[in-house]
């Protein structure tokens, strides 16, 4: 299975992110190690990381042993934003960690605590992709205004926002900001502000004789959304990926986000 064996989306420079990732905060040292090796084996092509998760170097040597080819596993990781100054210095020890030339998406983690900051560490994002240090920049945890910040000082908008996401957050207009930006929602703790016992999810669960859990990762991704379930149970990580023989009829997506508040 390669990235193209499951659902895509676009980002700039002619990059393919896969939909479905597999996150790996808190997923440290040897566990983390096999539950990325484990994702892999799932049939996840796309591996979430970050500086501050402590787990670079394991997330690396578990793409490394998978056997998989370096081109078929998107991998992203982040920068934390109190490294304002020291952001090429900080991707290359992500690299180093990792065991990479090049991630395919680095994300600011989230906003600097001073917002004079945002543009100075956007220019850098920038420039550390065009050394070709990444295939694509985004940011992470940004409402709309920062996006638009970003874009009107460097004409460049972030590729992908990844933000907390979930039926129960579900937010029409924040979705459709984003569509009309050409900016990639990414979606993370899915299960963590969801209520899997809600009966929309356990009747639409039912239907199609699947798990309310796998009900939500597909509604992000039949919404287009990339989703990162994040788990160390080898049984819930194979659940997690097998997501793609079913799919959300239009009045169950309609169902589902009316969940929102």
């Amino acid at each position: 299975m390669t990235t193209l064996d499951q659902p895509t989306v676009a980002l700039p420079g002619g990059v393919r992110m896969p939909l479905l990732g597999f996150g790996t905060w808190q997923a440290t040292g040897e566990a983390g190690y096999e539950a990325v090796l484990a994702a892999l084996d799932a049939g996840y092509r796309h591996v979430d990381t970050a500086t501050m998760y402590g787990n670079e170097a394991e997330v690396g040597r578990a793409v490394r042993d998978s056997g998989l080819r370096r081109e078929d596993v998107f991998v992203t990781t982040k920068l934390p934003p109190e490294r304002v100054g020291r952001e090429r210095e900080t991707i290359e020890e992500s690299l180093r960690a990792l065991g990479l030339d090049q991630v395919d998406l680095w994300l600011v983690h989230w906003p600097p605590s001073d917002p004079a900051d945002s543009v100075l560490v956007w220019r850098e994002m920038l420039a550390a992709r065009d050394a070709g240090l990444t295939r694509a920049v985004g940011v992470s945890n940004y409402a709309t205004p920062q996006l638009d910040e970003l874009t009107e000082a460097t004409d460049e908008r972030p590729a992908v926002n990844q933000i907390r996401w979930s039926p129960s957050l579900y937010d029409r207009r924040r979705h459709r900001e984003h569509r009309d930006r050409g900016i990639v929602l990414e979606g993370y703790s899915p299960f963590k502000t969801s209520d899997l016992a809600d009966p929309v999810l356990t009747r639409i669960a039912a239907a199609h004789g699947v798990s309310p859990a796998q009900v939500v990762l597909r509604w992000h991704v039949d919404h287009e959304i990339v989703v990162i379930p994040k788990s160390v149970t080898p049984e819930r990580i194979r659940a997690n990926a097998d997501i793609f023989s079913f799919s959300l009829t239009t009045e169950e997506m309609r169902d589902i986000d009316a969940l929102g508040h």
